[in-house]
């Protein structure tokens, strides 16, 4: 075990198996050659995994296979709020808590959601939060800014960039996908 290797969290993610070797390989073969194109890689393997998160052991193949650092690799994963070293729900849910958001209501959206889908406070500062539900239906995050502060406060659901949100309209989209699983 290197020093890079012993100072990282411990996923237990399964190993690669053989269908997701595939995949990646896949993904970097369509993605080589592009500018971001290792942004573009780790994302679809994270959205292609179960649990929607990057393990160890996928991150190493990935750094193997494209021949790049496995600090590098870790280094943006850890960088952008997109990426998760943790299984995450079927649905995540990302509140932004830029100064924007926060003084148009993003906490209270936070404090709203989280009462409404059963969820403890959860481990991390309101800034850098994560929490999945018991039944893994749902996450909810909390990032940074995503750089949208004349919509704030802004909501992201399942990557759709949600503006002037308010705690009506987040009970609607939470609602909604409830009703997508019973269809």
């Amino acid at each position: 075990m290197n020093s890079l290797t012993s100072s990282l969290p411990t996923n237990k993610g399964p190993r690669p198996d053989s269908r997701e070797r595939d995949f990646v390989d896949e993904t970097i073969t369509r993605r080589s050659g592009r500018p971001g194109a290792l942004l573009g890689i780790l994302e679809d393997v994270q959205e292609h995994a179960e649990g929607k998160y990057l393990c160890l052991d996928t991150l190493a193949y990935i750094a193997q296979r494209t021949g790049t650092p496995l600090s590098q690799i870790f280094s943006v994963v850890t960088f952008y709020s997109l990426f998760s070293l943790t299984p995450q729900g079927e649905h995540i849910i990302s509140i932004c808590r830029g100064t924007a958001c926060h003084t148009r209501g993003s906490r209270d959206l936070l404090e709203k959601l989280r009462l409404e889908l059963g969820m403890a406070e959860g481990d991390g500062q309101a800034d850098k939060l994560t929490i999945t539900s018991a039944d893994g239906k749902f996450t909810i995050r909390t990032v940074a800014c995503f750089g949208q502060c004349a919509m704030a406060p802004v909501v992201e659901v399942d990557h759709r960039i949600c503006g002037h949100m308010n705690e009506r309209v987040l009970t609607r989209e939470v609602e909604a996908l409830h009703q997508e699983k019973a269809r």
